[in-house]
């Protein structure tokens, strides 16, 4: 992947290990070389989020430039933190992609007006998983202008 952009950090934001490991093999085999945090919840996210703004434990107080983000979460789930972060204006403008299992028009709807930037129903095999964050990463690392 061309990478055209100033390389920056993506934050994921699954609950669940084995699809945390799934979408991080794809983007390795999509060429996406980017810098990768996990976190497992809606809380998680946010503290990452409050930690890098604020330059605690040792980061370099950057934000990440992308978010990768589940809506079935424990405890604060995937529409409560971009609701969150959304409505934060430290955080608003980093691009949020809702991927999820839910097909739910209900959830698509509730995401784009909450302010997510894309909502990708997570494909079932793994073959189109990997053309999907190549086609999706290509968009946001290549294609479009992000702020600094």
């Amino acid at each position: 992947m061309d990478q055209k952009s100033i390389p920056f950090s993506i934050l994921i934001a699954e609950d669940d290990e084995d699809d945390y490991l799934l979408t991080l093999e794809a983007l390795k085999e999509a060429g996406v070389n980017n810098e990768v945090h996990w976190v497992k919840d809606g809380n998680e996210t946010l503290e990452f989020l409050s930690s890098r703004l604020n330059g605690n434990n040792g980061s370099s107080g950057q934000l990440p430039g992308l978010i990768l983000l589940d809506l079935n979460m424990p405890k604060k789930d995937g529409r409560e933190a971009l609701k969150e972060i959304k409505s934060n204006p430290d955080f608003r403008k980093i691009p949020v992609i809702v991927m999820t299992t839910s097909s739910a028009e209900i959830d698509v709807t509730h995401s784009y007006d909450l302010g997510v930037n894309s909502f990708i129903q997570k494909p079932d095999r793994f073959h189109e998983l990997v053309e999907t964050v190549r086609v999706v990463f290509n968009y946001w690392l290549n294609t479009v202008k992000l702020p600094q």
